[in-house]
């Protein structure tokens, strides 16, 4: 556990928390060698050049840099999101023992690259197609795990806590808050900075207006990794199905994850009915590193 009970207590009544110095710089190192490979060769050659591109474009450009899980990586980068200090975090948030990840993706941001600003919206828009429950185990977590410094030069996401926003749009919580009514000004007017070192992780719901900053600090570059619980059997709550991928290098998550982390894929945990010798047989040939000996043990410990 590397949370607190107050800070959970925070993020259910606010709907966000900072949560500082959650990795360790030793965790952090690999991953951030695999970013460096992954989009350093992306930094923008002209810093200044994002300021002739048309609006839409410029908005395209905000989400250039991103790459769904499994990345072309290695293990340290594709099981970030799969710590299980993580998975203790949403358990803890969401009320439930049994969560999954939904969304795990790595992002990079550069300098020069585009405008990055934007207008404060929750992200229920496009996690859901109805809106976050009241109760705790119908919402989701969000993880924002910095792998770098993010300070207000490096675009450190903006946000509203509830208690702030509630009195602004009351019942009316749209997913992008009003310009013509002086809504966006106002929440603008008492949004907190999400700032934090490298190792922290911002946690929100997708019921909090928050927004992206500009880079502004000379040659800098913001490099985040998203993860996203909710409960087990939430239907509601969708973004990845991870099989769709299938072509991408899934053998850096299946030969090196633990059950409990498979288990947040949807991966029957030992000792579910699914695991039959033939299922086991059949994914032995299909990730043939991959250590299924908890299984095999659970199975061989079921009464016949």
């Amino acid at each position: 556990m590397r949370n607190h009970d107050h800070q959970i207590d925070h993020w259910r009544r606010e709907g966000a928390v900072v949560l500082r110095d959650f990795f360790t710089p030793d965790e952090l190192a690999p991953v951030v060698d695999d970013m460096e490979a992954m989009y350093g060769h992306l930094r923008p050659t002209d810093a200044g050049g994002h300021t002739e591109l048309e609006p839409a474009l410029a908005r395209a450009k905000q989400f250039e840099h991103i790459h769904d899980m499994p990345f072309p990586a290695s293990p340290a980068v594709n099981l970030l999101g799969l710590h299980p200090a993580l998975i203790a975090t949403a358990r803890a948030a969401l009320g439930t023992d049994d969560v999954r990840l939904y969304q795990n993706h790595t992002w990079a941001k550069f300098t020069g690259q585009t405008d990055f600003d934007q207008p404060h919206h929750c992200d229920f828009k496009n996690h859901t197609l109805t809106v976050p429950g009241e109760r705790a185990v119908e919402r989701t977590i969000n993880f924002m795990i910095y792998l770098t410094d993010v300070t207000d030069a490096h675009g450190a996401i903006h946000y509203v806590p509830l208690s702030a926003s509630d009195p602004i749009v009351g019942h009316d919580r749209m997913s992008f808050a009003n310009t013509a009514d002086g809504t966006l000004q106002r929440l603008i007017e008492v949004e907190h900075s999400g700032a934090a070192p490298a190792g922290s992780v911002f946690a929100y719901g997708i019921d909090v207006y928050h927004r992206g900053t500009n880079l502004t600090a000379p040659g800098a570059h913001r490099f985040t990794i998203t993860a996203s619980y909710k409960a087990a059997g939430n239907d509601q709550i969708g973004w990845s199905a991870w099989p769709r991928w299938f072509r991408e290098p899934w053998e850096q998550v299946m030969n090196h994850a633990t059950p409990e982390q498979l288990t947040c894929l949807g991966v029957p945990a030992p000792g579910d009915p699914f695991w039959t010798e033939l299922t086991l047989h059949r994914t032995s040939a299909r990730w043939p590193e991959m250590d299924l000996t908890p299984y095999r043990l659970a199975l061989r410990a079921k009464p016949a």
